[in-house]
């Protein structure tokens, strides 16, 4: 059986003119019967090509300020009916409706009207409701009608029809109504979510997705899907992978603890922080975050709260790194890192992040709210007799800023605004303390005189009788266990400042 059809009549009612010309001046050479509606009848009519309008089919005007135009039997049964079948076609001929072989609709812009801040009036009115029925009713019927449901896809159907003059195999149909459902469900999840008030339900489409090289190992697939170029100007380098863009994740969310501090300078690698510092100059914070871990630094992603100058370029420039991420470069420092072919080089844009998070779990997904929460100043309670010094209270809310941002359990020294080490992703505590002290240890650091942070509380005391012994001076911590006590009293007997915030920060 031959499923190729040509297209003998096409119904096109479009919000965009872009790219149509073509398509329609194609179609008139190919003696195509036009049928339209509204501005896309009058641009057809512009361009001296006849086109039928639908109320000549219908015999009914667009009524209702243009709400109703194309619902009628005699639109939708030339859409649907069912050519190979014999009842449809006496039908057709019966009630006297015309074939139509193509549909090309494009949507009224309701993600773009909800964006702009349209009153709620204005946006009610870009929900599509005669488009989106004739791509349902056109897509359903693929195997006898073209439906073409947007702008995206006018250069598709122009090549179509133009190296198979007209015609369309079965392949060719199937694929524009996968397109088109595609096009539908991502409509009407916007449409759904701007209405949901329902925390309980779940919907999210993302219209466009990115092919990665692989996923986590090459074994795995890859892909991405959201808008990388609306929060970044790449200027150089690879395509990113997988694990580079989660960690550009976490380099984004932990830099975004210090976007209103001083300069400030983070190396990361896997999700943590491996160095960190604030100092006067993006210069200083960068070789200072670098004397934090040189060793972890290798093949990391680097992040920073401001301009990155030559003398920070330089500098970097002498380290092997994957991804170099600021607000801004000065245009040498930028030719300077550009000399490593491979290196990524990211412009960071002012992008509010998604308010939720989402990870796929067992057979389903888990979503909670983003931690907004960064512990400052106003947030903690001094709980021991001793009170912290001003430096010890900046370099506290330091450390803090940092523990939200590392994978749990997590314990993090910092001295003068300066990461010293930090033991991540451990099964206990206790695990996590001596990792970092061990760490502070390799580099040569002083924990004399340091602060810690946990990212939930001290069941026991075991943990700030280690850290005084250590050397740490100060502790901040959520506080909560029925034990905490026994802290507050080892710390009292200790003089060993102690504060809590009241706000845990696991990260799992």
């Amino acid at each position: 059986m031959n499923t190729t059809k040509t297209i003998q009549s096409a119904l096109i009612s479009v919000f965009s003119k872009e790219g149509l010309e073509p398509i329609v001046k194609k179609l008139h050479e190919q003696n195509v019967i036009l049928y339209s509606t509204g501005g896309t009848e009058d641009f057809i009519k512009n361009l001296g090509i006849p086109v039928v309008p639908v109320e000549d089919v219908t015999s009914y005007p667009s009524i209702l300020g243009g709400r109703v135009k194309t619902l009628h039997p005699k639109v939708f049964g030339g859409i649907l009916n069912r050519q190979d079948n014999e009842s449809d076609v006496q039908q057709m001929q019966e009630f006297n409706i015309p074939q139509i072989d193509l549909v090309i609709v494009d949507l009224y812009p309701f993600e773009k009207t909800v964006a702009s801040g349209a009153s709620e009036s204005d946006i009610i009115e870009k929900i599509d409701i005669g488009g989106i029925s004739l791509i349902r009713a056109a897509a359903k019927n693929f195997k006898d009608t073209v439906i073409v449901a947007s702008v995206d896809e006018y250069s598709l159907l122009l090549d179509l029809i133009t190296d198979q003059n007209g015609a369309t195999t079965l392949a060719n149909r199937k694929l524009l109504a996968t397109k088109a459902f595609h096009v539908s469900s991502h409509y009407d999840t916007a449409i759904f979510n701007y209405f949901n008030t329902d925390e309980t339900v779940y919907k999210q489409s993302i219209a466009h997705g990115q092919v990665l090289r692989y996923g986590e190992n090459p074994h795995q697939k890859g892909f991405f899907f959201g808008d990388f170029d609306a929060m970044f100007k790449k200027i150089h380098g690879k395509e990113l992978s997988y694990n580079n863009l989660l960690d550009v994740d976490a380099a984004v969310n932990l830099i975004n603890e210090f976007k209103n501090d001083g300069p400030t300078f983070a190396i990361l690698k896997h999700n943590n922080a491996c160095g960190l510092a604030t100092r006067k100059t993006i210069s200083e914070a960068y070789n200072v975050a670098l004397a934090c871990d040189p060793t972890s630094a290798f093949g990391g992603v680097l992040i920073s709260n401001t301009k990155i100058d030559v003398a920070t370029a330089i500098e970097i420039n002498k380290l092997f790194c994957e991804v170099v991420i600021a607000p801004e470069y000065d245009t040498e420092a930028a030719a300077i890192l550009q000399e490593k072919k491979n290196r990524i080089i990211l412009i960071q844009n002012e992008v509010a992040l998604p308010q939720k998070q989402v990870r796929t779990c067992l057979n389903g997904i888990l979503v909670q709210e983003r931690n907004n929460i960064t512990d400052n100043k106003e947030d903690l309670r001094t709980v021991t007799t001793k009170a912290p010094t001003e430096q010890e209270v900046q370099d506290l809310i330091f450390a803090s800023k940092i523990c939200k941002n590392t994978k749990s359990n997590t314990i993090v020294f910092a001295k003068n605004g300066t990461l010293i080490a930090s033991g991540t992703g451990q099964t206990s505590r206790v695990d996590a303390l001596l990792q970092a002290i061990e760490k502070a240890k390799t580099f040569g650091f002083d924990l004399h005189g340091a602060s810690m942070a946990s990212d939930a509380f001290f069941p026991f005391p075991d943990c700030v009788e280690i850290a005084k012994e250590a050397g740490i001076t100060a502790v901040i911590q959520p506080g909560g266990s029925i034990k905490d006590e026994l802290s507050i009293n080892y710390c009292n007997e200790n003089k060993v400042a102690m504060v809590f915030t009241g706000t845990r920060h696991f990260k799992h």
